[in-house]
């Protein structure tokens, strides 16, 4: 329902700018994210791009699949930032 979407939402919002962990249903999988950013894809969904907490790897999560969706009372985590080149060097 919306008051539940609006909810999940503004804690999303929340977690990304102050950096704190979510906790949450995915798939049937509980997850724990760090989460970094969200956006929407092209066809207009809103996903969520984060680290799980288990994992080194940044992963993304369709924002309507999210259920049960908890702030953590954890300290507050530094993004890991991928080292990707910006352009390829012609040879």
């Amino acid at each position: 329902d919306i008051i539940k979407m609006n909810e999940r939402d503004e804690i999303i919002r929340h977690a990304i700018v102050k950096r704190t962990k979510i906790r949450f249903r995915y798939a049937m999988k509980n997850i724990i994210l760090e989460p970094y950013f969200s956006k929407q894809n092209v066809s207009g969904k809103k996903i969520l791009y984060g680290r799980v907490v288990s994992k080194n790897e940044i992963e993304k999560f369709d924002y309507d699949k999210i259920i049960d969706i908890k702030l953590l009372n954890s300290r507050k985590f530094s993004p890991i930032i991928p080292i990707t080149p910006l352009y390829e060097k012609k040879t």
